[in-house]
């Protein structure tokens, strides 16, 4: 997909606006549009699935993705300000290796809901929802991890995340909120 905007650098692990949550979205105008041409351009640079705001240094509710569903289709879009729905207990857990833009080169296996929507709104407020399963699920789950202020790893048992982060070269301890 081509894209518009610039591509701007990716935030690492252990940036402060990685680890406090993102402010919502109030206002919808040309700025909110080029910011989120920016993200698409910098996640296709950075090879990425999905991309958060605040991997960008922006401190906003928005991601962008670009990611296979479980039919291998890659879905396309970005939603402000959105909320993550999951399905009711017990879940069907998907077991499977992820990474992330802000933690280079680094994957770890965990856990998370085999299904996963998303609602919210588009770049003019419009009201939009997604949904789906495989890797699409994981990566709403793992974007909106992102806006609230979690990266991957921070899920993960403490002596593995500090092997990833370690391994990825970055500190092991996120910043105090």
């Amino acid at each position: 997909m081509s894209t518009t905007g610039t591509a701007r650098p990716i935030i690492r692990y252990g940036t402060p606006v990685l680890h406090r949550p993102c402010r919502p979205v109030d206002t919808f105008d040309d700025d909110l549009a080029a910011l989120i041409d920016d993200m698409f351009a910098s996640m296709y640079a950075a090879d990425g699935v999905g991309l958060a705001a605040n991997q960008i240094g922006v401190d906003l509710r928005v991601f962008v993705f670009d990611c296979p569903d479980e039919t291998d289709t890659n879905q396309v879009g970005h939603i402000v300000n959105p909320t993550l729905v999951l399905p009711d207990l017990p879940r069907e857990l998907d077991d499977d290796s992820e990474g992330c833009l802000s933690v280079p080169g680094q994957h770890a296996d965990l856990a998370r809901p085999a299904y996963a929507g998303v609602v919210g709104v588009d770049r003019t407020g419009e009201p939009v929802s997604y949904d789906g399963s495989g890797m699409l699920a994981r990566c709403f789950q793992h974007e909106t991890d992102h806006l609230d202020g979690l990266v991957y790893v921070d899920r993960l048992p403490r002596r593995t995340r500090k092997k990833v982060l370690k391994a990825a070269g970055l500190p092991t301890e996120a910043p105090v909120r």
